[in-house]
């Protein structure tokens, strides 16, 4: 039997970087448990809400974040404030498909524009790996707002 997982991120600043992540994947910010959210309503400021009344002390409302695939099939990525930085390479990363069955120069371009993309949303490119068929179709690797490399391939 197969189980679900979520990917944890270790970080400064979990609400700002599960938007990034939110934004990078298509994914959501699911609401607070048994709130039922309105189509259009902020999950972030429903969560303040339910926070506050729950007597959660203001400093740690934005301890946690999380978002989800809308469409269920991905993992749940969740992240959690730590008071230390990040101090070496990922030991895992995660591999954003950005371009699936494309090959070439078509695959590369689609890279690039994408990599573009995320660099508008806070993200860095780190380096660009050319196509090495017939193990390599090319990637690009990336680093999010905090530093966590991933790859766009």
């Amino acid at each position: 039997m197969s189980r679900q997982f979520q990917v944890t991120f270790d970080a400064h600043d979990p609400r700002a970087l599960s938007s990034f992540w939110r934004e990078a994947l298509g994914y959501v910010h699911p609401g607070p448990p048994g709130v039922d959210l309105p189509a259009g309503a902020d999950p972030l400021a429903a969560w303040d809400d339910f926070l506050a009344r729950a007597g959660v002390p203001e400093e740690e409302r934005t301890a946690r974040s999380a978002v989800e695939d809308p469409e269920g099939h991905g993992p749940r990525l969740f992240f959690q404030r730590v008071p230390e930085g990040k101090a070496a390479k990922n030991r895992v990363h995660l591999d954003v498909r950005a371009a699936p069955g494309l090959r070439g120069q078509e695959r590369m371009a689609a890279l690039e524009a994408e990599c573009e993309r995320l660099v508008a949303l806070g993200a860095t490119r780190v380096r660009r790996h050319e196509p090495a068929p017939p193990l390599s179709a090319g990637h690009l690797v990336m680093a999010d707002p905090e530093g966590n490399e991933f790859c766009l391939d």
